[in-house]
């Protein structure tokens, strides 16, 4: 499995779709990562497959083989506050939001590769997101000085930003500890492909890894 950080936003997360399509031939994409709630039922750290991921652009929508079907993921452009999550749901009728996995699907579907994506969320429904675009540059980095420094002038925020790194540092736990079983279970399957192997077959060319795209929600670092 190759593991690729794309960034943050739309364009990075083709970018870097594109580039591990193009170095790695990859059989599967996934888009993981974190995303916010759209749905008072998910809380912080719970890990979301959806069987739907929409293009809040333009309202295309990219069908999952294996996800949950009664989970839908919309891809929006920017932070979402409170207002937009409710606009989001009520538009799309999605249960989570995030920046990037409808970029990684457009990629995997124009080299007509299969596409996944895990997240997990970090910020409910009810969490006002701080102001956060200014702060992303245009590859995708999120530039945390500059944000730390904006915040510490602005003692309104702090309880918001402290809250917000708490979530992260939880939904990562719970991203990473999927991830470890993930992986775990497809090495196991990659063995027992291996062991059903019949000697004639043995020379040919292994099956090409499954790669990750990993970026952030519009809701602070991973």
């Amino acid at each position: 499995m190759v593991v690729v950080c794309g960034g943050i936003g739309l364009d990075a997360a083709r970018r870097a779709a594109e580039a591990v399509i193009a170095l790695y031939r990859p059989t599967q994409v996934q888009s993981v990562g974190f995303a916010g709630a759209l749905d008072a039922s998910l809380h912080i750290g719970d890990v979301f497959t959806p069987a739907v991921v929409i293009d809040a652009r333009d309202a295309s929508r990219t069908e999952i083989e294996g996800g949950n079907k009664q989970r839908m993921l919309v891809t929006f452009m920017e932070v979402a506050g409170i207002t937009q999550k409710t606009n989001l749901a009520q538009a799309y009728g999605a249960h989570a939001v995030d920046m990037e996995a409808s970029a990684v699907a457009a990629a995997a579907r124009a080299h007509g590769i299969q596409f996944a994506t895990i997240k997990v969320i970090s910020d409910e429904l009810s969490f006002e997101m701080p102001e956060m675009a200014r702060f992303i540059d245009p590859q995708g980095r999120f530039r945390t000085a500059s944000f730390a420094f904006h915040a510490a002038l602005r003692p309104w925020l702090w309880r918001r930003v402290a809250l917000l790194a708490n979530h992260s540092r939880k939904a990562a736990s719970a991203l990473g500890q999927h991830l470890e079983r993930f992986q775990q279970e497809l090495s196991q399957a990659s063995r027992e492909a291996s062991e059903n192997i019949t000697a004639p077959k043995a020379a040919a060319r292994p099956e090409e890894p499954t790669a990750a795209t990993s970026g952030l929600r519009a809701g602070g670092p991973e």
